[in-house]
């Protein structure tokens, strides 16, 4: 897999220029990887590091809500939960997300993406330990929430991390990081219960193991918090400029403020997280995959400018169909999660069964996360793949309606591939801008306002089940949203950019 990944190429246009030679650094200045961690081969080390830190967050961005899932019922009846109440819960990850994804940006250029991102790993870890035993259904969502502001801005970060320190594989290593993130949603949903069994059945501590996971994810991030690592080229451009006599100057990863993403650049915008440096003389190095350089952060001047101020993204209309195509399979991804293994016990189907199938689900995204991507990286339009996914949930959806227990594991099965809209969906922020600056921007507007749209969802769909009694009107609803989806998706995926449409 990882000479699949080193052979990736994103579909955008590169510009190559010959790189030039730094005059030697003086007395005192930085040598290149200054600050990355490890020793002889720093470089190295750091690209391990930091894959091992993409892989783990992954695994940790879904057992905090598919563990739940599973033994939903159980903390129903030990909170005394109604399904209303349970229906806000599920409703709370994409809450969080929107709030705290939004501040994602903002917390990167202040401490560095890698210290957010461990911190985030951390209040997972806190908050998956915390809420089981608070007792009440109000300290429950409190430990809810400190875990899901954690996944929430990792969830945004990821994007950015990705093109900026793997600029010409951005489709393998989304794929990767959406492979692992299903994997975590699958081992979740398949051993939650069988793990509370073995532990005698209390679904506190089937809960609370899913926090050790999120302590192992803390220690690849944190040479990059107290390391303050730099970029694969960014040691040789500070070399640079100082050289010139320029000194330490705003932009780059980690060549200011440390750690691993977005820095505030001259214009106080989400910049230089994703490959952008300034040098002394006000021109910008770029090596993101779309003004690229070349495969490792090799930077090619551009003419000297002034500071481009933040992109105008509302004006855009691709970022807009892109937050609702993201708001949409969001809602869909967590209603799945928080109640489709409660479908599937009220049609008489075993609880650990239930999980089980949940676990297919979840399951299927793991192959398809690293396809799908690739094949999105390859087309001009990737609104042919919007569809197919979208008629795979429409069919699961029908099966649910009709036979929930006769055709369980095809109707996982479909509703698996239909939630891969979610790796889909991250893969076209990462092609919907041309720059480091313009992919962070775009990624907290559509994960933020795409969050916001799908608060509602799981909340009424528990609405629905506790006032109907059944799972006809739930399912109806799920089925009539995933036609606008399928709309919204291949508007997002058309050949064009933010920056294009929304100007400076």
């Amino acid at each position: 897999m990882m000479g699949l990944m080193a052979r990736e190429e994103t579909r955008t246009k590169t510009r190559t220029t010959p790189r030039t030679t730094a005059p030697p650094a003086p007395r005192g200045s930085a040598a290149p990887g200054a600050g990355e961690p490890g020793g002889g081969s720093p470089r190295a080390w750091t690209m391990r590091l930091l894959v091992a830190g993409i892989v783990l967050s992954a695994l940790n961005l879904r057992p905090a809500i598919t563990s739940l899932g599973a033994l939903l019922e159980e903390v129903r009846d030990g909170l005394g939960m109604s399904g209303s109440v349970a229906g806000l819960l599920t409703s709370v990850p994409p809450l969080c997300f929107a709030v705290f994804g939004v501040m994602a940006p903002r917390f990167a250029r202040r401490f560095g993406a890698g210290a957010v991102v461990c911190a985030g790993m951390a209040a997972i870890a806190t908050g998956l330990l915390v809420r089981p035993y608070t007792g009440s259904t109000a300290g429950f969502l409190a430990g809810s929430a400190l875990a899901l502001m954690g996944i929430a801005v990792s969830n945004v970060l990821m994007p950015v991390i990705v093109k900026h320190w793997f600029p010409d594989r951005v489709g393998s290593m989304t794929g990767l990081y959406s492979m692992a993130l299903a994997l975590g949603t699958a081992l979740a949903a398949a051993v939650t219960v069988p793990l509370t069994d073995a532990l005698g059945g209390s679904w506190q501590s089937g809960l609370t193991l899913w926090a050790a996971l999120a302590v192992a994810a803390v220690l690849p991030w944190l040479p990059f918090v107290r390391g303050r690592a730099t970029a694969p080229g960014e040691g040789e451009r500070a070399g640079e400029q100082e050289a010139d006599g320029a000194g330490s100057t705003p932009g780059g990863v980690g060549t200011v403020r440390g750690g691993v993403g977005p820095v505030r650049d001259g214009a106080g915008s989400v910049g230089g997280g994703v490959g952008s440096v300034r040098d002394g003389a006000g021109s910008v190095r770029a090596a993101d995959g779309a003004d690229g350089g070349e495969a490792h952060g090799a930077a090619a001047p551009e003419p000297a400018r002034g500071a481009a101020p933040p992109l105008r993204i509302t004006r855009s209309r691709t970022a807009w169909a892109l937050a609702v195509f993201f708001g949409l399979q969001a809602t869909a991804a967590y209603v799945t999660m928080g109640w489709m293994a409660q479908i599937f016990r009220d049609a008489g189907v075993p609880a650990g069964t239930a999980g089980l199938l949940l676990a297919v689900t979840m399951v299927m995204g793991v192959p398809l996360a690293f396809v799908i991507p690739r094949l999105a990286t390859r087309l001009p339009h990737q609104g042919p793949i919007v569809l197919a996914l979208g008629v795979c949930g429409l069919a699961g959806y029908a099966g649910l309606y009709l036979a929930p227990a006769a055709g369980a594991w095809a109707w996982a099965v479909l509703l698996g591939i239909a939630n891969c809209a979610f790796p889909l969906a991250l893969t076209m922020v990462g092609m919907r801008a041309k720059t480091g600056p313009g992919v962070a921007q775009l990624s907290a507007f559509a994960q933020s306002t795409g969050y916001l749209i799908s608060i509602p969802g799981p909340l009424l769909v528990g609405v629905l089940y506790q006032h109907s009694g059944g799972w006809g009107l739930p399912i109806a609803l799920m089925s009539a949203l995933m036609i606008p989806q399928m709309v919204v998706g291949v508007l997002a995926g058309r050949d064009r950019t933010v920056e294009d449409e929304a100007g400076r």
